[in-house]
């Protein structure tokens, strides 16, 4: 077991995929988890399968991509917690097409979500975990981020902006002992990919430029994240780590 003591930490995108398994592995070890998605259907469902399965959780209906509705999120919680030592921004969402197709709605929606989020749900939490001079903040970016990815001109900017944001935070943050990485998943099997993931021929294309050959499960996403979030992980900070079979190696 990795070590943690009386911490409470947010999850963004925590209804379902990647994040409901981050969710719900930081609750097996004792975290108090902030469960928030969109939906106050999917993340309330995380929260309550959590807590069936023995664990502290709360649900949170937020729209991410509204500053204004971050900060009083941010707020109430500051007010109901102490401080949130975990900060988790995973919340995405894909709006795909080459650029010469793709609207400037599409391009601002990627953004908004997966990016100025991240900055958002930081600059209203982080305060408490510098005063504290204990904190974990943790970017799920992507291998696109890294690698770049055809049709996802929006996405893939976004995620390397993510990156960009982790390695100055990190920076930023050091001082007070608020450490800042990202984990970069590469295919993982979610409802989000399962549209090529179920096609055995583009499927099988993929797998050509994965070196193990198979695609990832989210548990294997929230081991990373639960590890960079603990005890044990008190010297990283400012790292990328590539969770995606090999293939940005």
């Amino acid at each position: 077991m990795l070590t943690f003591t009386n911490r409470t930490a947010l999850v963004t995108g925590a209804g379902r995929g990647i994040g409901k398994a981050i969710a719900e592995n930081l609750a097996r070890h004792g975290v108090t988890v902030i469960c928030v998605s969109k939906s106050a259907e999917s993340c309330g469902s995380t929260a309550a399968a959590i807590v069936a399965a023995g664990g502290k959780a709360k649900a949170m209906a937020v729209d991410v991509a509204d500053g204004s509705g971050v900060a009083k999120a941010a707020e109430a919680l500051l007010a109901e917690f102490p401080a949130i030592d975990i900060l988790v921004n995973n919340a995405g969402i894909t709006k795909d097409g080459l650029l010469f197709r793709m609207s400037e709605a599409d391009w601002n929606d990627v953004l908004s979500t997966n990016l100025t989020s991240c900055f958002h749900w930081t600059k209203h939490l982080a305060r408490p975990m510098t005063r504290a001079r204990w904190g974990r903040i943790v970017n799920i970016t992507s291998v696109s981020g890294i690698m770049g990815n055809a049709g996802q001109a929006n996405y893939s900017a976004a995620k390397a902006g993510m990156i960009g944001l982790t390695k100055t935070l990190a920076r930023e943050f050091a001082g007070r002992s608020v450490t800042v990485n990202a984990v970069a998943p590469g295919f993982i099997k979610t409802d989000m990919t399962a549209e090529f993931v179920n096609n055995p021929e583009v499927s099988a294309k993929i797998l050509e430029v994965v070196p193990l050959k198979r695609f990832g499960e989210a548990a294997d996403i929230a081991h990373m994240t639960a590890f960079l979030c603990s005890e044990e992980a008190n010297y990283i900070t400012g790292q990328v780590f590539a969770v995606d079979g090999g293939m940005a190696m």
